[in-house]
C-alpha cells in the first residue's frame, strides 16, 4: 500500500514495532452510560459526564502500555488521551453515539461541533468512523451511507490523516445473536469490506467484524448448542472475507469476553489470512464497569491492573499472526 506522509505518519503512530495495530477501544458513550447504569440501579440519565471520563481516564492510564494506541472520543475522552503511555497513538471517533432510530436503516450521523481538521488539532493520529452496514438494506438507504463515508474521506484527505473506518453488519427486524444471521454474517462482512474497498471512499483501513460468530462454530469452545459452520467452513469464510479487500484491515471484538475474543482470533491466525491487528474494547474492560459501579474508581483500577492487563496481553499474543500494515 502506499500512503501519503500524513498518513503513513499516523499509521505508524497508533503500530506496534512490528508495524501490527494492536489498539484499545474506549469510545463507547450510549452503551457505557447504559451498562454503569444498569450496574449502580440508576437512570440513565443519572450517568454524569464526570463518571464516564473517570471510567474512560482510568482504562487508559492502566492499559495503554500495552497498547500501540487508544480510541477514544472528543466528546468525554480528551482528559483521558492526556492518561495514555507514550508509546500510544491516539484515533479519536467523528460520529455521534448510536444511529438515527426514528426511521430504517440506521443512517449514522456525525458530532456536531466537530471536524476532522478540528478531531486533528486535538491531538488525532488517526480518525474513525462507525458506519451500520448491510448490502441488503435498500438502495436509497445505502446511497445515503455511500455518499456520507465519500464526504468523511475527503476529509481526511485534506487534512492528510488516516481514515479508519468500523463496520458493523446488522439485519433490521432479526436476531442477530441467532443462528439465522450467523449465516447470513460471512456474505454481509465479506461485501461490506469490497464496497468500501472502492477507491471514492479513501478509507486506509478497515476496522471489521469477524465474519462468522463463534458461538456457532462446531467444537469451539463458545459454542453452547447448534452449529451454523464446521471450524474449515468458518476459516473458509475468514479467507473469503480477507480477499475481499486490498487494504489493511483489522478486527474488532464486538463486546465479547476475553476468552471468545482470543479463541477468534486463534481461528483467524489458523485460517492464515492477513490481518493487521486488532482494536478492540469491552473485551478488555468491560468487566470492570460492575467493578467501578459498586466500589468506585480506585477498586476498577485495581481490577485494570491485575485482570484488565491479562486480558489485553490474551488479545497481544494472538497478535503474532497479524500481518504489519505496511507490508500488504
Amino acid at each position: 500500500m502506499n500512503f501519503t506522509p500524513g498518513k503513513q505518519k499516523g499509521l505508524k503512530a497508533v503500530s506496534d514495532s512490528r508495524g501490527v495495530i494492536a489498539a484499545a477501544a474506549m469510545d463507547q458513550r450510549g452503551s457505557l452510560k447504559s451498562a454503569i447504569a444498569k450496574e449502580k440501579g440508576i437512570d440513565k440519565g443519572a450517568v454524569t459526564a464526570q463518571m464516564l471520563e473517570e471510567f474512560k481516564t482510568a482504562v487508559v492510564r492502566v492499559l495503554t502500555p500495552h497498547a500501540s494506541a487508544i480510541l477514544l472520543d472528543p466528546e468525554y475522552g480528551l482528559p483521558a488521551a492526556l492518561a495514555r503511555s507514550k508509546n500510544a497513538g491516539l484515533l479519536l471517533a467523528y460520529e455521534n453515539s448510536g444511529y438515527d432510530n426514528t426511521r430504517p436503516g440506521r443512517l449514522p450521523d456525525l458530532l456536531d461541533i466537530w471536524s476532522v481538521r478540528r478531531l486533528v488539532a486535538a491531538g488525532a493520529d488517526c480518525i474513525k468512523i462507525l458506519l451500520y452496514y448491510t448490502p441488503f438494506d435498500p438502495q436509497d438507504v445505502n446511497e445515503i451511507k455511500h455518499a456520507w463515508v465519500e464526504r468523511i474521506g475527503a476529509e481526511c484527505i485534506s487534512s492528510d490523516v488516516p481514515f479508519f473506518l468500523e463496520l458493523v453488519g446488522y439485519e433490521e427486524g432479526a436476531d442477530e445473536k441467532g443462528i439465522g444471521y450467523a449465516r447470513k454474517k460471512p456474505d454481509i462482512v465479506a461485501r461490506s469490506m469490497a464496497e468500501f474497498s472502492k477507491p471514492q471512499y479513501a478509507v486506509d483501513v478497515l476496522k471489521v467484524e469477524v465474519p462468522i460468530n463463534m458461538a456457532y462454530v462446531a467444537g469451539a469452545k463458545a459454542c453452547k448448542g447448534g452449529a451454523a459452520y464446521t471450524r474449515e467452513q468458518a476459516k473458509e469464510h475468514f479467507l473469503r472475507a480477507a480477499t475481499a479487500t486490498k487494504k489493511p484491515f483489522i478486527y474488532l471484538s464486538a463486546g465479547v469476553g476475553n476468552d471468545v475474543f482470543s479463541e477468534t482470533l486463534e481461528l483467524a491466525g489458523e485460517s492464515g489470512v492477513k490481518f493487521s491487528g486488532v482494536l478492540c474494547g469491552r473485551a478488555t474492560w468491560k468487566e470492570g464497569i460492575p467493578v467501578y459501579a459498586k466500589q468506585g474508581v480506585k477498586a476498577l483500577e485495581d481490577w485494570l491492573a491485575d485482570q484488565g492487563v491479562k486480558n489485553i496481553k490474551n488479545v497481544n499474543d494472538r497478535l503474532k499472526a497479524a500481518t504489519p500494515w505496511a507490508s500488504l
